[in-house]
């Protein structure tokens, strides 16, 4: 079995604050990609156990989440930016069995949701994909459902976990703080969080060979409507072809695979 770990920072238990802790900027950025990478250490470790030959970890943060030197042997690092183009990432992923997430937030606008935000906490108000917001949990697991990949754990901030179920509802899911609001949270423990991250991991290998969770797929054709927080970035947005603009801030691109905008 072959696994995809996809991984985001602000979702970390530890992890509370964009200005502090998520960019290299930060004065705790250091500090809090340990935290992410020994949380995915953690994933790895109930993969390894479960009997799982082969673990690829995405960098999933912007701008670099994992620690290099600290990242479990048993895995291998996808990392790099700008990214590699859709169609050569697209033939790797789908030699995969099932993807889970790592350190996962809760999508833009969720009051109680510490660190909410969908893909750029500076620009993007909001994703909504044939008429349903998503964030980036949902876009990942489409993604990877086009391919026929299903998503069978994620582990990060309770409303994430919530919002993962909506999506996936037989999900396992570990949640290793509780938002109290954007800027504010209650963590466990590092070493509970990474516990449970271990034990969840093992349950949904367990629970995916005997029950398999189904590929996440929405039916086509597919419409996505960003809206944006400033004019500028809608300006730019728009400029792509193909790309309708619905009012100064908000664009909507169009698509027969949801695997061509899923991530525009």
């Amino acid at each position: 079995m072959k696994v995809l770990i996809m991984t985001d920072l602000e979702g970390v238990a530890g992890v509370v604050s964009f200005e502090d802790q998520t960019g290299p900027e930060s004065r705790y950025y250091e500090a809090a990609k340990k935290l992410l990478t020994a949380e995915v250490n953690a994933a790895v470790d109930g993969l390894v156990q479960s009997g799982v030959e082969e673990v690829l970890v995405i960098d999933g943060h912007g701008a670099g989440g994992i620690q290099f030197e600290d990242l479990h042997p048993a895995a291998r690092l996808f990392h790099g930016r700008p990214w590699a183009p859709w169609a050569r990432l697209t033939e790797i992923f789908k030699t995969y069995d099932a993807c889970m997430m790592i350190g996962q937030h809760a999508m833009a606008g969720v009051p109680t949701s510490n660190l909410n935000h969908t893909q750029s906490s500076e620009t993007v108000d909001y994703y909504q994909l044939n008429g349903r917001k998503i964030g980036e949990m949902a876009q990942f697991a489409l993604f990877c459902g086009a391919l026929g990949v299903p998503m069978i754990f994620l582990s990060g901030e309770e409303d994430a976990c919530r919002e993962a179920q909506t999506f996936i509802p037989d999900i396992v899911t570990a949640s290793v703080k509780q938002g109290l609001s954007r800027s504010s949270a209650i963590s466990l423990s590092a070493p509970e969080a990474r516990r449970r991250i271990t034990a969840g991991v093992k349950q949904a290998i367990e629970r995916h060979r005997n029950h398999p969770i189904p590929p996440l797929v929405w039916e086509g054709p597919y419409v996505l409507e960003v809206r944006y927080f400033s004019t500028s970035v809608a300006d730019a947005r728009a400029a792509r072809p193909g790309a309708e603009r619905v009012d100064p801030q908000t664009v909507r691109f169009y698509g027969k695979s949801v695997i061509d905008i899923i991530f525009s």
